[in-house]
């Protein structure tokens, strides 16, 4: 399960209403960094056949079925600080992050 708090859920529904159409986020992760693993977020207009679908806090959360297995307990949340905002994650299963914060390690 993929958890999406309020404020993260605000920023999406905005997003998808500038863009003017889209069903939900898709989240998943990519091999990079120096830890091994990133997140990935984009806008989604179609779930394909082999994503997984859900729906948390009215948001719909899609994940291809490579990248759940690394995302089971995920919190997605948007926070500011100072001049930066965007999305962060915090996972459970994540055992460390490199230095710059790119990557992590499960």
């Amino acid at each position: 399960m993929i958890t999406v708090t309020d404020k993260a859920k605000t920023k999406i529904k905005q997003n998808l209403a500038k863009r003017g159409s889209g069903v939900g986020i898709r989240v998943g992760v990519k091999t990079t960094g120096c830890s091994g693993l990133a997140y990935v977020l984009e806008y989604v207009d179609a779930v394909l056949p082999d994503d997984v679908s859900m729906l948390n806090n009215n948001t719909t959360v899609i994940v291809d079925k490579k990248s759940l297995p690394y995302l089971d307990g995920l919190e997605i949340d948007y926070v500011r600080q100072g001049l930066n905002e965007g999305f962060e994650f915090t996972n459970p299963l994540e055992k460390d992050r490199c230095g710059c914060g790119e990557s992590f390690r499960v």
